[in-house]
């Protein structure tokens, strides 16, 4: 297998296994767990399994000064990330709130583009254009049923929260750090919001049947150390453009499992939005290599 291969597969794993979310969170979810407890112990084991991980491969858990506070706000972050997409999955469809998950390439996009005066090039308006519309198509469904307000306002803040992460992480300190040794510090202070919101962990659910751990540390497993591991190989071998590309398999592995095994609903027009959305994010992507392509070829002219 050669290098370019075995990076598209990784980065295909990659993005599959974040996918997964919804496999495992829903089943928790009626059997009568809340949000913040799934959470907890998702944060939890990932800490646990990174904490090992780190220590086989001899990456160092050591800190600068000033790398502390970047990471505490950028763990924040990360976990009301989390948090709003899966509270989302409460009022619609988990595929549905996957796939607008997945506009935070655009949102990254506009936030350099107003904070930082990043220049938006064409592709950048005609993506962000067509992830609205796709939104749009996916709120107001046939028959003018509509998705859940309030479901709509947690992902898009979702998205927002991980968008202003990234754009966080590589604007500061933490640029250069290595990628398991940020997700560590992330997850561990972004722990703390479900600490608090579970009153010092009074209110932590247990999972009220013992197969469910498995839902748990897989949570922990899947959508989290094997995503972050496969995509790092990923990005190493065929760089970040591709493997962000790759990762509209995130919101198709989890239409593909809303579908078969929760029996989610899912209409031409809705079909249409999801369309949308994953060329747009494709387009903002894979954007600044079309134009640098563009200007080769004008050179050569």
């Amino acid at each position: 297998m050669n290098t370019k291969v075995k990076g598209f597969a990784m980065g295909s794993v990659a993005a599959a296994s974040y996918g997964l979310n919804p496999l495992f969170t829903l089943p928790l979810y009626d059997a009568g767990m809340q949000a913040d407890s799934v959470l907890f112990y998702r944060y939890g084991f990932a800490i646990l399994m990174l904490a090992a991980l780190m220590r086989f491969r001899h990456i160092s858990f050591a800190l600068r000064r000033e790398e502390v506070v970047p990471l505490c706000v950028m763990g924040l972050l990360f976990s009301f990330s989390s948090l709003f997409l899966f509270l989302s999955y409460r009022y619609m469809d988990a595929g549905i709130a996957s796939t607008i998950l997945f506009m935070y390439p655009v949102l990254v996009a506009v936030i350099m583009a107003v904070f930082f005066k990043e220049k938006v090039s064409l592709p950048t308006w005609i993506s962000i254009a067509m992830a609205f519309w796709g939104i749009s198509l996916l709120y107001r469904g046939e028959g003018g049923q509509t998705l859940s307000a309030v479901g709509v306002l947690f992902v898009l803040l979702s998205s927002l929260a991980y968008a202003v992460y990234m754009v966080g992480v590589n604007r500061s300190v933490l640029q250069r750090m290595p990628t398991a040794r940020l997700t560590f510090y992330a997850l561990l202070f972004g722990i703390s919001v479900y600490v608090v919101r579970l009153n010092g962990c009074a209110a932590l659910q247990g999972p009220a049947h013992p197969w469910l751990w498995l839902n748990l540390v897989s949570l922990a497993l899947f959508p989290t150390i094997i995503s972050l591991i496969t995509m790092t190989v990923s990005i190493h071998y065929i760089g970040s453009t591709y493997a962000a590309i790759l990762g509209a398999l995130e919101p198709i592995t989890a239409l593909f499992f809303g579908v078969l095994v929760f029996g989610e609903r899912l209409t031409p027009r809705m079909l249409l939005g999801i369309v949308l959305v994953l060329a747009a994010v494709t387009l903002v992507v894979a954007g600044k290599k079309v134009v640098r392509m563009l200007r080769m070829v004008r050179l050569h002219r």
